[in-house]
């Protein structure tokens, strides 16, 4: 092909596209000053017809690459007007064939031999006649009927040129109408295209896609799970440019007449093609990208069966790829946010901001159910009402003008192996509208992708090699623990797990094991974040005892002092200890709340207004009933009111960078990290035992056994939602990983002073993950016309749940607590710390312990009596009710000889994080699968014995017997 061809042919693309550009800009104009919408309605319409008739001529003119976009372009009904769909529909059609002379001699050259030495027939009038080749049928000399594929003289260098000028065009758009960008679209035919120029390759991929869906005996495979029931031509002989294949008589997908004639299905024939792609993409990960209906027949004897033809375009994508794709069909059929979030982050799409509802929105709209034709219209109007809403939240959570919002696209990074999968689900959406067929697709793909994930979810430790997390063993006691782990998970005990121990003040276990969810197959790593229910309690009380060591409050004050809204209904004389040590009377406050409309729970103002309103329902400090939910809102409330600062700031003040453990530890997650959540799943062998036991006078009515399944089903749904994990609530919904809660309690067991660096054996590193990831719209300034937009900065200021970004720090500026100041790390240290000399703990012999402390020593507290203070002994009995499981804010573990050894908090569900205070010991245990902790017992009893460590009492394991186990459950429910 000369340069003069593919100049000319290059003028005519581009001059098409400025026209018709120009074309509907000026009616845009226009349209604005007619007051007529039905006059305006039939200038579209009739823009619309030349338009479309403009790029026919021109597509059947040029050939080539402009044919098969022609050809996608007419299954769009759902986006593109009816005028376009009803002449580009004419590109499915047969083409002008090539001259017989040309196919004759392109076959004898890539064969080497006559065609009269090849076949006993040749028809010379060609099947169909495509973009790339034309389709005869002929009869091999050896008797079989076959179909032979041929491909046009100097096609190849048509096709490189055509995707040139296309990109170039994509490109014009884009910039001149940013809401259009179709760049990842045509990168990736970019990429793909010439591979369908060799037909070695099509063979190839026929062969795989037939053996992999199951379409002929000839291939000794197992039957596969989900199978579908079409037919493939078997391969008989390939070249470049060259391929015969066998013969199937079948009927044109779009040949309407001829099916109904035949009784075929149409439903049927659908519903089976989609099927067959369902199977392809999530179990074999390799699937045809160009399903027009050119590429499809339908067999003409019963049973119908569809015939996949035209293998030239395939992808193969990864085992991970296969796994977000699943992940993200699977959370946009149950409305899951924060595994469609995960599976973007997980495949590589990249947000420039965050948009859950809005995300959710286009998946929703992509995996919708089809629209017959007769329907089309009226539903591309909704689709484009519901983008103008969208956009609308777009321009408003940017403080963009309408300009602006129209050159910003949301997107940052598209992976290449969405765009096809996202042309090959519009094109079989196209199918469906050929056929008038209504398909549900979320009900027929969602089997092959759950199968996917669960087929390797089931593979637990005896089948995965990988189960355990590849990390270093850090002791003896580790690789014990991990035999452990695996006869647990062989027991279907665990799903996902992390175990972290110190020991004197060194990392003795960090293991990861298992999977991140009933339907996330991807590892447990030491970084992943867990909810942990209860065990934020823990750490909600060492916020609130940090400000007690800070002066800014005391522990005999009374609430209402601090938070004077707090003082009404009979309230004026609770004071903070009562809310620590469970006495308050509060217990059941918030509890209608939760019934009427549990969502609520997320609006950290209302709830604070609504435990500013309550009225206890036993006198102050004469009954310990556990606050399960409300205990987080009352010292919530204490610690905002009492240190003037947001929750969330005095949470990283006080525990997360001191302990740096940035990125892992949060109460109510920051948007960015949803690719590290596992999500939870319920053992339910465990809650079948409820039935066993009767009322607990120490727990509120609303949390008695008999409601406890139905409270744990809900607590279950709820907490996997997004706007519930992003919440505040200090009772029970901290995030963390079990190296970060170790080294909190490790830091807690030696009065506050924080260990040296976490083990450098654990990857990633402790406190290397930005503890408030940020979007490019936070680090990228939007510019335009050469200024920078107003959007720069105003989303940085955005707050989500109290979080909000900072740019800078200044290096002297000192934190709003006395005696604290901040140094260049962002640590909290005390003043004058900087040196060992200068600092001595209250027993000096918790800091000579390790000469590597001396260089940055770091307290969290200052008083030697902290640890009577946590558990309410010594000089602070008076403060809690004696002999119970409560102390102020941690649950005391007692020894089997009834003495207090430590303190902690568990979780519902099996969670847990304490410390043994002479024994310098530490441990946290997160896990996902909800049970009464019979996994984490065991772990607990395991490592003490190891170790030589009392058991403390809450983790013994009783006999099989009724009430041993009843004691057992009764003891998680305090979690």
């Amino acid at each position: 092909m000369g340069w003069g061809n593919i100049y000319r042919r290059r003028v005519k693309v581009f001059s098409l596209a400025v026209l018709i550009y120009l074309d509907y800009k000026a009616l845009q104009k226009r349209e604005e000053f007619m007051k007529n919408n039905e006059k305006s309605e039939e200038l579209w319409k009739r823009a619309h017809e030349r338009n479309a008739k403009r790029v026919r001529n021109m597509m059947i003119q040029l050939g080539g690459l402009w044919v098969k976009l022609g050809q996608y372009l007419s299954t769009r009904a759902d986006v593109l007007p009816s005028a376009y769909i009803s002449l580009l529909k004419q590109l499915q059609d047969s083409l002008p064939p090539r001259p017989l002379q040309e196919v004759c001699r392109t076959i004898e050259r890539e064969l080497g031999k006559s065609m009269k030495e090849i076949f006993l027939d040749f028809d010379e009038n060609s099947l169909a006649t495509a973009s790339i080749a034309q389709v005869h049928r002929a009869t091999l000399i050896d008797g079989p009927e076959v179909v032979v594929k041929v491909q046009h003289e100097d096609i190849k260098a048509i096709i490189l040129e055509d995707l040139k000028d296309a990109k170039s065009i994509v490109d014009w758009i884009a910039w001149a109408e940013p809401q259009y960008n179709f760049n990842p679209m045509i990168d990736e035919w970019c990429k793909e295209t010439p591979k369908e120029l060799d037909f070695n390759h099509e063979a190839e991929n026929t062969r795989t896609v037939s053996k992999n869906l199951g379409c002929t005996d000839k291939y000794d495979s197992d039957k596969s799970i989900n199978q579908v029931d079409v037919l493939i031509p078997e391969v008989i002989q390939s070249t470049e440019k060259v391929l015969i294949l066998e013969y199937m008589d079948g009927i044109r997908l779009n040949d309407l007449e001829s099916l109904e004639a035949c009784g075929a299905n149409k439903q049927n024939i659908v519903e089976e093609i989609t099927r067959a792609y369902a199977h392809q993409i999530y179990v074999d990960g390799f699937f045809n990208g160009d399903p027009h209906t050119g590429n499809f027949l339908v067999s003409k004897e019963p049973p119908h069966r569809p015939i996949l033809l035209d293998f030239g375009f395939t992808k193969k994508i990864s085992s991970s790829m296969k796994q977000s794709l699943a992940k993200m069909l699977l959370a946009t059929a149950e409305g899951d946010h924060v595994a469609l979030l995960s599976s973007f982050a997980e495949m590589g799409l990249k947000l420039r901001l965050d948009l859950p509802e809005q995300a959710m929105d286009v998946t929703s709209i992509f995996f919708r159910a089809s629209t017959p034709a007769n329907e089309a219209s009226e539903y591309a109007k909704t689709l484009n009402e519901q983008r103008t809403r969208n956009m609308k939240v777009l321009q408003e959570k940017m403080n963009l003008s309408q300009k602006e919002v129209k050159r910003f696209n949301p997107i940052d990074a598209f992976p290449g192996d969405m765009v096809i999968f996202s042309r090959v689900v519009n094109l079989l959406r196209g199918l469906s509208y050929t056929l008038n067929a209504r398909i549900v697709y979320q009900d027929i793909m969602r089997p092959y992708a759950e199968s996917v994930l669960q087929e390797k979810i089931a593979k637990g430790p005896s089948e995965n090699a990988q189960w355990i997390y590849d990390t270093p063993v850090h002791s003896e006691v580790e690789a014990k623990l991990r035999q452990i782990l695996v006869e647990l998970g062989n027991e279907d005990k665990i799903l996902g797990i992390q175990v972290c121990a110190y020991k004197d003040g060194k990392v003795i276990i960090d293991t990861a094991a298992g999977v991140l969810g009933r339907y996330d197959p991807r590892p447990v790593q030491p970084d992943s974040l867990f909810s942990v229910f209860s065990v934020t309690k823990g750490i909600t009380a060492g916020m609130l005892h940090w400000l007690v060591d800070n002066g800014k409050l005391n522990l005999d004050e009374s609430i209402a002092n601090i938070w004077p809204e707090f003082g009404t209904n009979g309230k004026n004389l609770i004071k903070v200890h009562h809310v620590l040590n469970h006495t308050a009377g509060l217990q059941n406050a918030l509890d209608n709340l939760r019934k009427e409309n549990p969502l609520l729970l997320t609006d950290w103002d209302e709830c604070l207004k609504q435990i500013a309103m309550s009225a206890p329902e036993t006198e102050p400090g004469q009954v310990q009933l556990y606050h399960f939910l409300s205990f987080g809102w009352l010292c919530g409330g204490i610690i905002e009111h009492a240190s003037g600062k947001k929750f969330q700031e005095i949470l990283e003040e006080a525990l997360v960078r001191p302990l740096n453990i940035e990125g892992e530890l949060y109460v109510g997650i920051p948007p960015g990290v949803e690719s590290r959540l596992a999500s939870l799943t319920i053992d339910k062998d465990d809650f079948s035992k409820l039935s066993k036991i009767g009322s607990l006078s120490a727990l509120p009515s609303t949390f008695q056994p008999e409601n406890i399944s139905q409270l744990v089903t809900t607590l279950l749904a709820l907490s996997n939602m997004l706007n519930i994990r992003r919440a505040i609530i200090p009772a029970a919904n901290g995030h963390c990983s079990a190296r970060a809660l170790a080294r909190y309690y490790a830091a807690l067991v030696d009065r506050g002073l924080v260990p040296p660096p976490h083990s450098s054996l654990s990857t990633p590193p402790l406190g290397s993950h930005p503890h408030i990831p940020k979007f490019s719209s936070e680090i990228t300034s939007i510019m335009q016309n050469g200024k920078k937009s107003k959007a720069v900065g105003s989303a940085s200021k955005k707050k989500e749940n109290g979080y909000e970004q900072k740019t800078k720090q200044s290096k002297d500026s000192k934190d709003n607590v006395s005696g604290r100041e901040s140094n260049s790390d962002g640590y909290t240290s005390t003043s004058g710390s900087s040196s060992a000399s200068n600092t001595s703990s209250p027993d000096n012999s918790s800091a000579s312990s390790n000469d590597s402390r001396k260089n940055n020593v770091i307290w969290i507290f200052n008083d030697p009596r902290i640890h009577d203070e946590f558990m309410g002994t010594g000089e602070y009995s008076d403060l809690v009710l004696p002999n119970r499981k409560f102390g102020l804010g941690f649950k005391r573990f007692s020894s089997s000889d009834g003495s207090f050894s430590g303190f902690g908090h568990s979780g519902l569900g099996g969670s847990t994080g304490f410390c043994d205070i002479e024994n310098r010991f530490a441990i946290a245990v997160t896990l996902n699968k909800i049970s009464f902790g019979t996994a984490t017992k065991k772990i607990i009893q395991f490592v003490c014995s190891e170790l030589n460590v009392p058991l403390p009492d809450e983790f013994s394991i009783l006999s099989g017997t009724e009430a041993g186990e009843g004691l057992s459950i009764s003891r998680a429910l305090f979690n």
